[in-house]
């Protein structure tokens, strides 16, 4: 294959890079102009993906880091962060938004592009990290020292794949790879199909890279280690989840088995909703969704509290016996939240056993007796008794547990909870599809919920 042909669609054009690189520039100089002249101890410079010019095109999300001594106050470095961002965004006619990583950072709408104006603490090295953006300038230099002119292209081709197989991304609504995590890859390979070829037939569970050896690769038990060229106690795959690991590690081998310029672009969906709803029905299983409005909370919040209410649903309906098949979540971040749950035992007999006291405890038999009566009898080493379950359906059953005096008991995400307070509509699944509140996004959902694999084949 020609990876020169994939490249020309790809990588920026001269005309995409000197765009860019011109408002970057003059961002930088609006910011060292207002630190001037406001006399804010300030330095602004160019990080990320577009200082190393590792983007793709058409994805040139700029990154403005704003420097200040390490003697700066935590609430200073906030406070004149902010505000060299926010005066920044307005000479520049721009609209904002405010955001939080390990502190606020302000994010600008401008000329087409999204920025990110980011306060920092300059440091030499990982010693003297105040805060985690604070590595960021760190990784900028190192990767610009180390991966070289060809070796850039090398990098989007990698980028390109995982984000066309869907394991980009290291937010934890991906679980991914990051771009630094996919530039080190690069640095430590040499090449694309190096990576694919060592990650098809070497990588196992808590494989470790280790470009600088530092030794630290035991420190670490996630499913991949690469340890940070600068900060030794740090794991650049630390947020990749096993899921998406192995499903990279299955797509690098279909592509080294059968390589197509397919899979470095996004796979075309034809949707059924009477099919999907066909198949839904032919699995025999019952499934049901959970449909709220998500909390006003930033992404990197809410996934993770939508993740643990997804869980703790699992685990109450396993505990009342009732079996759950597989289960997923979705939303669309400002309307809809849609926790689907499909069953294999959605229904139960009127009794069950309720195991009692071992025969040897006196005690707590005599208790147990007096409790059940003649339902008791001894079944091996313990007393048993058949009860009458108070749930026999799944519906029922969540509809009593999702209300003020009992969702408190429930592990779910805190603003979770008051949402689904709120308001909250539980449905069978097929219903919900011949309904208009079924739309595309969500049928897309059930769609990869039927088939988990379908971005790892071309």
């Amino acid at each position: 294959m020609d990876f020169n042909n994939i490249l020309k669609v790809i990588k920026p054009t001269q005309e995409e890079n000197e765009k860019v690189k011109l408002l970057s520039d003059k961002l930088i100089d609006i910011i060292n102009k207002i630190a001037r002249e406001n006399n804010i101890n300030a330095e602004a410079t160019l990080v990320g993906s577009v200082a190393k010019g590792t983007w793709l095109s058409g994805k040139a999300d700029v990154d403005i880091f704003m420097k200040f001594p390490l003697s700066t106050s935590e609430d200073d470095l906030k406070k004149y962060g902010l505000k060299l961002g926010d005066k920044c965004i307005k000479e520049m006619h721009g609209d904002h938004e405010l955001r939080y990583a390990s502190h606020p950072y302000i994010t600008g709408f401008i000329e087409g592009f999204e920025i990110d104006f980011v306060p920092c603490y300059i440091i030499k090295n990982a010693e003297e990290l105040k805060s985690a953006v604070d590595r960021t300038i760190l990784h900028t230099e190192y990767v610009l020292a180390n991966l070289g002119e060809k070796q850039k292209g090398e990098v989007l081709l990698l980028k390109k794949f995982m984000g066309s197989i869907h394991t980009y991304g290291a937010e934890f609504k991906v679980g991914g790879f990051s771009g630094y995590l996919c530039e080190l890859l690069i640095i430590h390979y040499g090449s694309f199909l190096n990576v694919l070829n060592a990650a098809s037939s070497e990588w196992r569970p808590n494989y470790k890279i280790d470009i600088e050896d530092y030794g630290t690769g035991e420190l670490f038990s996630e499913p991949l280690v690469v340890i940070d060229p600068t900060d030794k106690n740090r794991n650049v795959a630390a947020a990749l989840k096993l899921q998406k690991m192995s499903e990279f590690i299955v797509a690098s081998r279909n592509f080294l088995s059968n390589p197509k310029e397919e899979y470095f672009f996004d796979k075309e969906i034809d949707l059924s909703k009477s099919e999907i709803k066909t198949e839904f029905e032919s699995r025999e299983t019952k499934t049901f969704l959970i449909r709220f409005k998500p909390p006003e909370i930033p992404a990197d919040a809410l996934y993770p509290q939508i993740k643990k209410t997804e869980n703790s649903l699992n685990g109450v309906l396993e505990r009342e016996d009732f079996k759950v098949f597989n289960a997923d979540s979705w939303t669309d971040e400002s309307q809809n939240v849609i926790i689907l749950i499909e069953m294999e035992i959605w229904k139960l007999p009127r009794i069950k056993k309720h195991l009692g006291p071992f025969v040897w405890s006196k005690g707590h038999q005599v208790k147990f007796m007096e409790k059940y009566g003649n339902k008791a009898y001894v079944e091996e080493n313990r007393w048993v008794a058949e009860v009458e379950r108070k749930y026999k359906e799944v519906k029922p059953f969540l509809d009593n547990i999702l209300v003020e005096n009992k969702i408190g008991f429930l592990k779910f995400g805190k603003h979770i909870k008051a949402e689904i307070l709120k308001k909250y509509e539980l449905v069978d699944i097929l219903e919900f599809m011949g309904s208009d509140k079924c739309s595309e996004d969500m049928l897309l959902f059930f769609y990869e919920y039927l088939n988990k694999n379908v971005y790892l084949w071309r």
